[in-house]
């Protein structure tokens, strides 16, 4: 589990930000230019351009440039890491959860004062 610490790390750290959760929520309609991709955020194109270095670094977002346009698609398998990670957070927790209402369930009823 130590050896998916850094990946998952970058990866929470990048959608810590909420125009890059805007980012990540478009590409996952489908692929789009680096300019779909700012229309809906109010800064600059070197700015959007620096958020998507960073989902790049996360392994959530893959790029390629076709002449002058840089086109961005999700990665599928990222997301797919994190989503097993928070399952095995919940399940543990569940299971913390029914033991906690066996032992209650099982406790017996104070006596009302």
């Amino acid at each position: 589990m130590l050896n998916h610490a850094q990946p998952l790390d970058l990866m929470f750290q990048a959608l810590a930000d909420p125009s890059r959760r805007i980012m990540v929520e478009r590409l996952s309609r489908g692929p789009a230019s680096v300019s779909e991709l700012a229309q809906p955020l109010s800064m600059s194109l070197s700015a959007v351009v620096q958020h998507l270095a960073v989902l790049e670094a996360s392994g959530l977002v893959r790029s390629e440039k076709t002449g002058r346009v840089r086109t961005c698609r999700i990665e599928p398998a990222a997301l797919q890491a994190a989503e097993q990670w928070l399952s095995e957070r919940r399940l543990s927790w569940e299971r913390k959860l029914d033991r906690l209402g066996d032992f209650l369930a099982a406790a017996p009823d104070e006596p009302s004062s």
